[in-house]
């Protein structure tokens, strides 16, 4: 079965994170949120607290199909400077495993980490700007390789859904979900 980590970071962005566990799991996609932090609990960017399945200490070897970065200012901040999370990062695209950062998350976790190596992304605001190692396109969803992004949570479910149809290799079923909950993709 095809299994996706969620990242939580203290302040992350929750919208851009349930949007996508949700519509992951709707199509019946494993998902695991990870805690970055200490505990399973991790608090979001409007002071939201969520208890993740485990955290990423205790799954640090495991391998997913996909790997997904939430946003959020200080949420992706707290990616970017945790060193597991780039570890874990660069050992899923080592394995040519899906990359999937959404918002802030590309340029400041991605990029602020050497980890585009060209590959073309999006992301939100003027983040962009200065960010080197990778080609920003302005688009809802980029994909490149291995790296899926998103940019910004008003483009949440183009993300989710373009994922989900990723991961299962297969548009009907996700266009058919997407009809189901009134979503346009």
């Amino acid at each position: 079965m095809t299994k996706v980590a969620v990242l939580l970071a203290p302040g992350f962005e929750e919208a851009e994170a349930i949007i996508t566990i949700d519509i992951l799991r709707r199509m019946h996609i494993e998902v695991e949120m990870l805690a970055c932090a200490e505990s399973r609990a991790v608090v979001s960017y409007h002071n939201i607290p969520m208890v993740a399945d485990s955290t990423l200490t205790e799954r640090l070897d495991t391998l997913y199909d996909a790997v997904v970065l939430p946003g959020g200012p200080q949420g992706s901040v707290n990616l970017a400077a945790n060193r597991d999370v780039i570890r874990f990062v660069t050992a899923h695209d080592e394995a040519g495993k899906l990359i999937c950062p959404i918002c802030s998350a590309a340029a400041r976790v991605l990029g602020g980490n050497g980890l585009l190596k060209g590959r073309r992304y999006v992301c939100s605001g003027e983040l962009w700007e200065s960010v080197q190692g990778g080609e920003y396109v302005d688009a809802p969803v980029v994909e490149d390789q291995n790296l899926l992004s998103g940019k910004g949570l008003g483009h949440a479910f183009d993300f989710a859904l373009t994922l989900a149809a990723r991961l299962l290799g297969d548009e009907a079923p996700v266009r058919e979900h997407a009809e189901h909950i009134y979503y346009p993709w």
